[in-house]
């Protein structure tokens, strides 16, 4: 946690900045530690431990801006350093959208109410972490002849942060994760070597998946051998919650602020407009308790809140920072959003693939892009044939190409199986009318 003589040393370093010219300034102290171990085989192969503390003093100096840091935590230090700061700052180019949140967007209160810190953090020992990074491993090793390799990793963070501005905001949080990740490569066909990965994440140790994970990324391996091109066309396309992000990456995109400013968006000027399918309604809800990347303020301080992102397929909002609503002369929202998830999942995955007569479920994407001003997207995939409702052939080698705001407005179905080990908790998702290339 932040001590209270940390948080004295940066109330102090704001009055010291504000003295020295400064005619308004936010310090942010940050502390942490992580740990992380990789297995290779069944062996320790890395062990990696990190610990985090760190003063930023983010100086307005006569219209200009700049930001600070150091890990010395000495105020004799300190006063030389914020001075030669404050005088650095006086060199650089005025810009007068540089300045601190109206006070009244802060948030007050405690972030503790949202439950993003393990009090057990520190409980839990080194031997328990390693033995969970062999075990994710030793669960499959040599229980296939087929396997070429199995590597496994833990790892674990935890976050503190304090920060206070000179016009009124004060606040504090606190965070934690653990995860534990597998993957392993397989003897194909021929030269193949089919290989892919499972993982599982949680805020708290006691909610992290110990058992099963090393199996999850052997199956996906597995079903993978045979993989090869089908005959181009345009198919059903369905999307598993590990893969999604991938797609919904480039409509988050072009709704931040950075994009609208610099007009290198394919949804400016959207506001208040359908864009996308009827059935989307995509929620960003920070104040979602014991949720990854929840939040109750932004690095600025201002207040986070439940808004539709998407609703009924209608655009409802931007993530703009108040710089760049400064530059756009329009209200702050947010820098950026936080934990996403769509209003309304009606089918399992299974039940999604039994509705298909005939397409492909994508179950992940190897390279491509989308361009930010048009839309337009091309990535490779991989995944199944689906037929009368069965999964039949893997394949690979396949491309998709299109442009998101089609490719969106043919959403047929969502999923109801969100992926709880991310912030971006998306589901399944069922497209209509996707353009495939293979043979």
């Amino acid at each position: 946690m932040i001590k209270k003589e940390q948080k004295e040393l940066a109330r102090w370093a704001m009055q010291y900045a504000l003295k020295k010219g400064c005619q308004e300034c936010r310090v942010g102290i940050f502390s942490g530690s992580e740990s992380s171990f990789e297995v290779r085989d069944t062996q320790l192969d890395k062990l990696q431990q990190a610990e985090e503390n760190q003063m930023v003093l983010y100086l307005f100096v006569d219209g200009r801006y700049g930001a600070i840091s150091t890990n010395r935590m000495d105020r004799r230090e300190l006063e030389k350093f914020i001075a030669d700061g404050v005088t650095s700052v006086r060199f650089l180019a005025e810009d007068p959208a540089r300045k601190l949140p109206d006070p009244s967007l802060y948030f007050s209160g405690s972030e503790a109410s949202l439950e993003l810190y393990d009090p057990k953090f520190q409980s839990v020992s080194a031997d328990e972490k390693l033995k969970l990074a062999k075990s994710a491993a030793t669960e499959i090793y040599g229980s296939d002849s087929r396997i070429i390799s199995v590597s496994s990793a833990y790892g674990d963070t935890e976050n503190f942060a304090y920060i206070v501005a000179s016009n009124g905001f004060e606040g504090e949080s606190a965070t934690s994760s653990f995860g534990v990740s597998v993957s392993v490569s397989v003897k194909g066909d021929g030269d193949a070597r089919p290989e892919s990965y499972w993982y599982d994440e949680s805020l708290t140790w006691e909610g992290l998946q110990k058992q099963g994970v090393g199996k999850k990324a052997l199956e996906r391996a597995l079903r993978k051998m045979g993989q090869s091109k089908i005959q181009s066309g345009k198919y059903q396309m369905l999307v598993e919650n590990m893969a999604v992000r991938t797609l919904l990456s480039p409509l988050i995109s072009a709704i931040n602020g950075s994009s609208i400013q610099q007009k290198n968006s394919f949804l400016l000027d959207k506001i208040g407009q359908k864009v996308v399918a009827d059935k989307i309604t995509l929620v960003d809800n920070p104040l979602l308790p014991k949720a990854l990347g929840a939040k109750c303020f932004d690095r600025e301080g201002i207040a986070t809140k439940k808004r539709n992102v998407f609703e009924h397929g209608v655009l409802q909002t931007y993530f703009i920072d108040s710089y760049i609503a400064n530059k756009l002369n329009v209200e702050p929202t947010t820098g950026s959003p936080s934990v996403l998830y769509f209003d309304k999942g009606n089918y399992s995955q299974q039940e999604l693939i039994g509705k298909m007569l005939k397409g492909i479920l994508v179950t992940g994407f190897n390279g491509g892009n989308c361009n930010s001003s048009t839309g337009n997207f091309s990535y490779g995939i991989e995944g199944f044939l689906i037929e009368n409702g069965e999964l039949k052939q893997p394949i690979s080698e396949m491309n998709i190409t299109g442009d998101m705001l089609t490719l969106w407005s043919n959403l047929a179905e969502i999923g109801n199986n969100p992926l709880k080990s991310s912030s971006w908790q998306l589901p399944t998702l069922l497209f209509d009318s996707v353009d495939f290339s293979g043979l």
